[in-house]
């Protein structure tokens, strides 16, 4: 389950309210996205929060774009969420689709790319083995519980970055718009093949989509007023035409049976991303997981 991060009106006392439901009900993890020229919540923050409000749940970053960030201090970062959480986190890694968000923090543009993701991420990599980047006294700290750092998943839909990712990620966090199973299941089988042509374990994968219960048309309006905030450097036109498919609005029987689509592919994790911060969507969600 994500957190309605993207929702406006936030407080900590929703925020918490979220977190400690998604503890406390069915879920395996409890994910959050991160956008910069935006008014969501700073994901490094919130993940110190997120691992103090809960106790079980793993957490997962669905995305952090590591350009957007120095690669020690968002190392540093994320080991200090793997302490505080008792070693719950897993981070999900991608370049990232929005100029603005680059623009945001001074980053070059040059780097929003598939080697400057994996350059950081080898950075990152360094840090949370011990190693000096500098001659410094002592090296980065603190260490992440997890051996060799927190488990990496790759946040795309691209063939080719999935590829790439095979040299250090360990799955993928991806996202479908569409809820085309057999377009997800290719995309996971590029996944199998790179990982085992790189001698890995099998991948770890996920998918994504929006969700919104209720009445037919009311559930669709949800969806589609969320995409019209969320996706705010699309010309309204277009998300105005994409909204009608893409992600899923319905009742508890048809979200089953999507679900159910997607276990039939090899998906391990689904994880779905709100359209609205009323704690109610979540329960409901919740009773599907807890019936499957």
């Amino acid at each position: 389950m994500t957190m309605p991060v993207m929702e406006p009106d936030l407080d900590a006392a929703l925020l918490r309210q979220w977190a400690q439901a998604i503890d406390e009900g069915p879920f395996s993890s409890l994910c959050w996205g991160e956008r910069i020229a935006f008014d969501n919540p700073d994901s490094l923050t919130l993940l110190g929060a997120i691992s103090a409000w809960t106790q079980r749940v793993r957490l997962v970053t669905t995305v952090i774009v590591p350009q957007l960030h120095d690669p020690v201090m968002l190392a540093k970062g994320l080991a200090t969420g793997d302490m505080l959480s008792g070693g719950r986190l897993t981070v999900g890694i991608g370049v990232g689709g929005r100029h603005e968000d680059y623009n945001a923090v001074g980053a070059d543009p040059k780097t929003q790319t598939i080697r400057g993701m994996a350059e950081r991420v080898a950075v990152m990599k360094r840090v949370w083995a011990g190693e000096k980047t500098t001659d410094s006294v002592r090296p980065v700290g603190p260490s992440p519980v997890q051996q060799g750092g927190p488990p990496l998943h790759v946040g795309t839909i691209g063939p080719k970055t999935v590829r790439s990712a095979a040299a250090w990620a360990g799955g993928m966090a991806g996202t479908t718009l569409d809820l085309d199973v057999a377009k997800q299941n290719e995309l996971f089988d590029v996944a199998r093949t790179a990982w085992a042509e790189a001698g890995k374990p099998e991948p770890h994968l996920a998918t994504s989509f929006w969700f919104a219960f209720g009445p037919a048309d009311d559930a669709r309006g949800q969806v589609h007023r969320h995409l019209r905030r969320y996706m705010n450097w699309i010309p309204a036109e277009y998300v105005d035409a994409m909204a009608p498919m893409t992600g899923w609005a319905g009742t508890e029987d048809e979200l089953v049976a999507v679900l159910k689509r997607f276990a039939d592919i090899g998906t391990h994790e689904v994880q779905l991303i709100p359209t609205s911060s009323d704690i109610e969507q979540l329960r409901r969600a919740a009773d599907v997981v807890a019936a499957l």
